[in-house]
């Protein structure tokens, strides 16, 4: 569960696929993570991304469109549902934290999908391919290292 949510938050990367609100953003794509814990973990899943780093939700589904999990976030609150399973925490910061171990940069994510690259503590962001729909970001610190990969649909 800890390595879905991870991959939930942090796979807010795509490209816009209907208008957006004043202030949101909107994005589709498949994502795939890998932690190199013992033992090493991997996921991936289809997602749909819309909001901002302020306020959101994230869709994760299955290879064969099957609803995953469901994160919303906005100020003061966030919360996961899963199945029947609904996990509520003060922040997105914190609910990352108690699911994957550390927070999951959010603000950066967004710009990431953006482009920009940001200084995250224990991340880095490989945006070469990002003009093509590709962005990897690598988990240094804390352990164990992670890799995310994004997959925009055109």
């Amino acid at each position: 569960m800890a390595l879905l949510v991870t991959v939930a938050l942090v796979s807010a990367c795509a490209t816009p696929q209907r208008v957006a609100l004043p202030g949101e953003e909107l994005w589709s794509g498949r994502l795939a993570m890998t932690v190199q814990g013992n033992p090493p973990q991997s996921f991936s899943a289809g997602f749909d991304l819309r909001g901002s780093p302020d306020a959101g939700e994230l869709q994760l589904t299955s290879p064969l469109g099957t609803s995953l999990a469901t994160v919303v976030w906005r100020p003061g609150s966030a919360e996961m549902r899963q199945g029947g399973q609904v996990t509520r925490r003060g922040s997105l910061d914190e609910l990352t934290a108690e699911l994957s171990g550390t927070p999951v940069p959010v603000a950066a994510l967004f710009g990431w999908l953006r482009g920009q690259a940001g200084d995250v503590p224990g991340w880095q962001a490989d945006l070469a391919r990002q003009p093509e729909g590709r962005i990897t970001a690598r988990r240094f610190a804390p352990q164990p290292p992670a890799e995310l990969r994004v997959v925009v649909q055109p």
